[in-house]
């Protein structure tokens, strides 16, 4: 967890240098990465909130991924992240936002997206990306802190 402490620590710092703000939209995360950011003293100047968006439900009617999204592509997709990230960057009104959705396992995936399988987005005015995670092995807790550590990485490039 050092490495995941130390981005935090790094993204507050040049945030709020820049004056930049960020929200999360987390699923198989469960809030980590705003945990992550919210552990770094000063915090509160970027990070404006976070949305743990576990259920389809809450991903449709809070973050506005649509229906026709979750239907075709699943909630566990390049296009529901990049939609989670832009649904809770224009809902906390913030700079950048990032999500994470993805099977942490044990249960759960697919052909196509076996456990260890994450995607995160990234959300700003200007682009939407995604980044796509496989760690095969891992266990529960190290697919979460991995891609909480890729989605700081990934704001802090953007």
């Amino acid at each position: 967890m050092k490495d995941e402490i130390a981005l935090a620590g790094r993204l507050v710092r040049e945030f709020t240098q820049k004056g930049l703000t960020i929200s999360t939209a987390e699923s198989c995360t469960g809030g980590l990465i705003a945990k992550l950011i919210t552990d770094i003293p000063g915090s509160s100047a970027v990070l404006k909130g976070g949305c743990v968006s576990y259920t389809e439900e809450i991903k449709h009617r809070v973050l506005g991924v649509s229906e026709e999204i979750l239907r075709t592509k699943t909630a566990v997709s390049e296009e529901c992240a990049k939609a989670m990230a832009e649904g809770v960057r224009a809902l906390f009104r913030t700079d950048i936002a990032v999500s994470a959705t993805g099977y942490a396992g044990p249960g759960g995936g697919s052909e196509k997206d076996p456990v260890g399988t994450v995607y995160l987005g990234l959300a700003t005015a200007e682009k939407t990306v995604c980044m796509r995670i496989f760690l095969p092995d891992a266990t529960r807790e190290k697919v979460r802190e991995e891609a909480a550590k890729n989605a700081i990485e990934m704001a802090l490039n953007a």
